[in-house]
């Protein structure tokens, strides 16, 4: 069983994190536990150890790496193109000059979009595994609507840890759903409310 943490923040909100169940760590705000009644906590907590049982930490590690591998090669091109070339630069066709430097922008900031769609996609597997093991999506639905209602954004908050929580600790910006780590809590609600006559 994980260790369990109680985090001092207004804001209502839980995580997991660890490389596997027996290395797990389980935690909530104090916020949460002052708005959730004993249903929606349960399937708060359900939904968090869905994150440890699918193992989410180590497929967001893993896509973590392949993101930091591309913008790393990304990277060596830029200085190949720039420092590597010596006089075979100026023999190199303009549109392979253009191509390349349009790959290397665009590689890391595609590699991004496809971590955070990961981490949202995970967000909804962790919802279905947390309401087929309490078998009542209601109390993960109504337990989102609370945290929407109060608001999730912590005082301290931190981007690259962002994908742990239950609902995105960030404040809201321009990009929000675009570089956001979790899908929008109107349709992970909507998703668990379908769930209902289906258990």
């Amino acid at each position: 069983m994980p260790k369990v943490y109680i985090i001092d923040d207004p804001a209502p909100n839980a995580f997991a994190t660890g490389r596997d169940p027996k290395h797990a760590v389980v935690a909530a705000t104090t916020g949460l536990l002052n708005i959730m009644d004993d249903t929606e906590l349960e399937a708060v907590m359900a939904h968090e150890l869905g994150h440890v049982r699918n193992y989410d930490i180590r497929v967001s590690m893993i896509v973590f790496g392949l993101v930091s591998a591309i913008g790393i090669i990304a990277d060596l091109m830029m200085h190949m193109m720039w420092f590597g070339a010596g006089d075979d630069r100026e023999n190199a066709p303009p549109q392979m000059m253009i191509f390349g430097i349009i790959a290397i922008i665009l590689a890391p900031i595609i590699a991004t979009l496809v971590q955070l769609a990961v981490s949202r996609q995970r967000e909804y597997l962790a919802d279905s595994t947390g309401a087929m093991t309490t078998r009542y999506p209601e109390g993960l639905a109504r337990a989102l609507e609370k945290i929407r209602a109060h608001g999730s954004t912590m005082r301290r908050q931190n981007s690259s840890t962002a994908h742990l929580f239950l609902s995105n600790p960030l404040k809201p910006g321009i990009f929000a759903k675009l570089f956001s780590t979790h899908p929008p809590l109107e349709e992970r609600i909507a998703r668990l409310r379908g769930m209902e006559g289906k258990m």
